[in-house]
């Protein structure tokens, strides 16, 4: 209805104007400013990319939950009529005077020993059909309570539609005026930036941590690209999650969920393939090289390099993956 699509639009607008550092007005700035305002809106790119990241792999999440949760209540009414089978011929069974009385079992035996075996053959009867009868019910609930956990997850999904698609615009709107603030700064600014300088390399410790730490290292020199999962380009949390999927160990794709990772260490502690996250935020994170230096994804327009750790921005928080 045009009301309804007229009152997404304004409050989709009104997401993305709450989210979405400005461009700065149109007038010369000086060099150190134009270059802090671009610092600032990747900053804030990164952020909203690293919120579209998180809605994205909750709506996975979701859809997988629905999916399960269909596949039980199938599972689960399929075994009901198997079960409900099973009560069928064991009622007419009993209309056709198989599941006979006390009584009637009393009279009709032939001998005390008959007696024993119809009375035996009645409670036999009796327990298989009441047995029956529970498993069905059983199976019946665990259908319904299936169907439920489908409804909510399917509803959250769809919540989760709504949420990425926002997300996402907002991202868009911000990367775009980082891109073209990056095109606005100087060719010695631009220069200065795509400068990766020399390669570090380090005798790094064995295990886990140690392979994380040398296939990070061997990304320097990449280009940051908003988003990417490599190979070829990364993003900062892609790539420590590549890292350290190279050395065998699963971690989760966005720095929120990173930042909860492992054990928390002091900066004093910091040691190779500790992931060092930035700001109050948690929207970036580095890998340690050692107690002083961290590799990283940083930017668009900064390649993968080595920094000191400090220098990359305030901490939050150091992870321990392994160890």
């Amino acid at each position: 209805m045009p009301g309804r699509r007229a009152a997404r639009t304004t409050a989709l607008a009104a997401v993305i104007a709450a989210t979405v550092v400005s461009l700065p007005s149109a007038h010369a700035q000086p060099a150190e400013d134009a270059l802090k305002t671009y610092n600032d809106l990747t900053q804030q790119a990164e952020k909203l990319t690293q919120d579209h990241l998180k809605a994205t792999g909750d709506l996975a999440k979701a859809n997988a939950i629905v999916g399960i949760a269909t596949e039980a209540e199938k599972k689960a009414l399929a075994e009901s009529e198997q079960y409900r089978g099973q009560v069928d011929v064991l009622t007419t069974a009993s209309f056709e005077g198989a599941r006979l009385n006390n009584l009637s079992a009393f009279l009709t035996s032939t001998s005390q020993q008959d007696f024993l075996e119809r009375m035996q053959a009645m409670n036999i009867i009796a327990a298989d059909q009441n047995a029956a009868v529970t498993r069905m019910n059983a199976t019946l609930n665990a259908a319904r309570k299936a169907r439920a956990d489908a409804t909510a997850a399917a509803a959250a999904a769809e919540k989760l539609v709504k949420d990425v698609t926002v997300r996402k615009a907002a991202m868009d709107e911000q990367v775009t005026a980082a891109r073209t603030k990056y095109q606005s700064l100087s060719a010695p600014q631009r220069q200065t930036l795509a400068a990766s300088g020399p390669k570090v390399t380090v005798a790094a410790p064995a295990g886990a941590a140690g392979a994380a730490l040398t296939f990070a290292l061997n990304q320097q020199g990449k280009p940051y690209v908003f988003g990417s999962n490599g190979p070829d380009s990364w993003d900062c949390s892609s790539l420590v999650q590549a890292a350290y999927r190279s050395a065998g160990v699963s971690i989760p794709r966005v720095t929120y969920d990173q930042a909860k990772i492992g054990r928390a260490v002091s900066r004093a502690e910091v040691a190779p393939g500790d992931l060092i996250i930035y700001y109050s935020g948690q929207s970036h994170v580095a890998m340690a090289v050692d107690s002083v230096r961290a590799v990283h994804a940083s930017t668009e327009g900064v390649p993968v390099k080595v920094a000191n750790i400090d220098s990359i921005g305030p901490i939050s928080v150091i992870r321990r993956v392994v160890g």
